[in-house]
């Protein structure tokens, strides 16, 4: 008779790392994230690499735009919260918006998600959310890495990183050189925080205030909890249906970290500057609940915070009744926020008209 010896235990498992635990959880995710793939993926997920092809019938000055972003610490409010599936949409519509800014369409997304320990029905929560957003946004989810590390990251918690790749022909490029005086601007608004401030925002509610996540922000319906971990935005629907209507466009700006003063700059001729009219529309509660209770200077808010206004538009005057009828059929809420000026003396390139 022959005796069955008891199976050796791992000593990778034993030092924190648990490669089966990882394999299960991949295998279980296949099925989701196969939900994403589009008519111009090739293979399936699982390679060394992942394959994609340009769109049929784009042009031969078609040009590949990508970008690379993290959560930040929103992540560590997901923890608190126990919910991971808002991040994983966070990180795909900020990358989204990233790119749209130049006009790209997005083609695919990667992700990277690094841990302490694996878990299973968090990694799970994780990529459900990413799979939601690859598919609004019609993207596909080509891959991505998984890496559990004990000692670098804390205990529960966990780095959420993403890549995007999208596509823009040369002449549909957008780079904001055909900004002039006269311009104006468009605000978009936001659902909160997107996934900007939260280091300053988290000081103000849980510190200074020492409050709970599951406790209600004053003036709301929601939780401090649900209120910060709002979802970011993805504009590529409104932005694309003026795209596709060929309305034009002279730049766009993504309200990130920088804020006002710092995003828009980025895109406007060294000869302009933007002026803001700070009263052309409400700035949500969340932003004046962290700026009275944490004393910040007004001006520093717009510059940590996107203040409401999730991204920016900057066109001719003789574009905004095409754009009023467009907004109008799709329901999408927008502001006129700003006008496109002479830049003075090589002053700030942004600047607060009240």
């Amino acid at each position: 008779m022959i005796s069955q010896q008891p199976a050796a235990k791992s000593a990778y498992a034993a030092a924190g790392v648990n490669i089966d635990n990882k394999m299960e959880a991949l295998k279980a995710i296949k099925t989701m994230v196969g939900g994403t793939k589009t008519v111009n993926v090739v293979g399936g997920i699982g390679s060394f690499g992942g394959l994609c092809r340009l769109p049929q019938g784009s042009p031969k000055d078609t040009l590949l735009v990508s970008s690379t972003d993290g959560v930040g610490t929103k992540l560590k409010v997901a923890v608190m919260m126990k919910k991971h599936d808002t991040v994983g949409q966070d990180i795909v519509n900020h990358c989204v918006n990233d790119i749209l800014v130049q006009g790209a369409r997005p083609l695919f997304f990667m992700d990277y998600v690094g841990t302490s320990k694996f878990d299973g029905p968090v990694f799970k929560q994780i990529v459900a959310g990413l799979c939601k957003a690859c598919k609004e946004n019609n993207m596909a989810l080509l891959g991505g890495e998984t890496a559990e590390m004990p000692g670098l990251y804390p205990v529960g918690e966990y780095d959420l990183v993403g890549t995007i790749v999208g596509c823009v022909s040369r002449k549909q490029l957008i780079t904001g050189q055909s900004i002039r005086a006269g311009d104006v601007v468009i605000g978009l608004p936001s659902n909160g925080l997107q996934t900007n401030g939260y280091s300053l925002a988290r000081k103000v509610f849980f510190d200074i205030c020492q409050m709970s996540p599951f406790d209600k922000l004053p003036g709301t319906n929601l939780t401090v909890g649900e209120a910060l971990l709002a979802v970011h935005k993805s504009f590529l629907k409104p932005v694309g249906r003026l795209l596709d209507n060929k309305i034009k466009i002279n730049g766009m700006a993504h309200i990130t970290g920088g804020g006002f003063p710092d995003n828009i700059p980025r895109v406007l001729p060294k000869a302009t500057a933007v002026e803001i009219d700070r009263t052309t529309w409400t700035v949500p509660t969340i932003f004046n609940f962290i700026e009275r209770q944490g004393k910040v200077d007004h001006d520093e808010m717009y510059r940590v915070f996107n203040m409401g206004i999730g991204f920016v538009l900057i066109v001719p005057k003789t574009s905004l009744p095409r754009i009023k009828t467009v907004f109008r059929n799709i329901r999408q809420p927008w502001h006129q926020i700003g006008v496109v000026r002479v830049r003075k003396n090589n002053g700030p390139q942004v600047y607060f008209s009240k």
